[in-house]
């Protein structure tokens, strides 16, 4: 699987790491959700660098497309609400 993190590129993940980016993406959603913006930070910056130690850097030559695309990590609770589908920022 291919993770785009936005602003800074993809990265090769395997499908078993979902399980644990569901978990921190459940806990992105509760934030937006109650509007607790330390606690999105957290889970943004949290998701992020499991994407980044879970995952290996993509080619930076490939014109392969994403799977999953996630936000900047300076991305803002408005900004990541409006990236929110059902599933939240990762399906599943």
């Amino acid at each position: 699987m291919i993770v785009r993190i936005l602003g800074e590129g993809q990265y090769d993940l395997d499908d078993h790491a979902l399980d644990a980016l569901n978990g921190l993406d459940n806990q992105i959603e509760s934030a937006i959700e109650s509007g607790d913006e330390a606690m999105f930070r957290t889970a943004l910056q949290g998701l992020l660098a499991a994407v980044r130690t879970s995952g290996t850097h993509h080619d930076l030559d490939s014109l392969d497309e994403s799977d999953l695309i996630l936000p900047p990590p300076d991305a803002t609770i408005d900004e990541v609400r409006e990236l929110l589908g059902d599933d939240g920022l990762i399906p599943g």
